[in-house]
């Protein structure tokens, strides 16, 4: 009687486990050779800083986001987004990053591809040194921002505008710096019937 009701507690868990799953869909990871292709940096050179933030896709098919945060010359940010894409997010949807950090604080950020300077949609992931952490951030906790403040009376993100997708650094901490992601996935609310 015991070994049958474990087995049939085991078999739900599993089944449980792989509808889970089913609900990721992939939206970035590092396996393709031109993986690199669609991201780019921007550091706050383009405001005169001197942050050096870099990218490489490793051998172990991630994407590591690096370099030395610098406050210099009203500097203080390096960041790494997609270029612009289509990227097909829904209303409910909750972004999923597969990340390994250093202990610092980043900012998950949205980008609209509507023309506004230094605008975007933030959420703060919070890093544990050295270790593989999953972030979960449904859309609607994205908070407006441009040039680094809150924007009052700013819309929610409104997921078909959302065109490009970063992380950025600017905890105002100078020094070396590293995150590594291992995938990026949208979790989609699952419609009731």
């Amino acid at each position: 009687m015991k070994l049958a009701y474990l087995v049939g507690c085991l078999a739900y868990l599993m089944v449980t486990t792989v509808m889970a799953d089913d609900t990721l869909q992939p939206l970035f990871d590092f396996t393709e050779a031109d993986a690199a292709k669609e991201w780019q940096t921007v550091n706050d050179g383009v405001m005169g800083g001197v942050s050096d933030g870099k990218f490489k896709i490793t051998d172990a098919k991630t994407m590591e986001f690096f370099g030395t945060l610098s406050l210099a010359n009203n500097g203080g940010f390096a960041s790494v987004r997609t270029k612009a894409k289509k990227l097909d997010l829904e209303e409910g949807d909750t972004l999923v990053a597969k990340v390994r950090g250093d202990g610092r604080e980043y900012m998950l950020n949205l980008y609209p591809n509507r023309q506004r300077v230094a605008y975007s949609y933030r959420a703060t992931v919070q890093t544990k040194k050295d270790e593989w952490i999953e972030v979960k951030v449904p859309l609607d906790k994205f908070e407006a921002t441009s040039f680094g403040r809150a924007v009052r009376d700013a819309s929610a993100v409104r997921p078909a505008e959302i065109s490009v997708l970063g992380f950025m650094l600017g905890d105002k901490k100078a020094g070396p710096f590293k995150l590594e992601i291992e995938w990026i996935k949208v979790e989609r609310k699952e419609v009731s019937k």
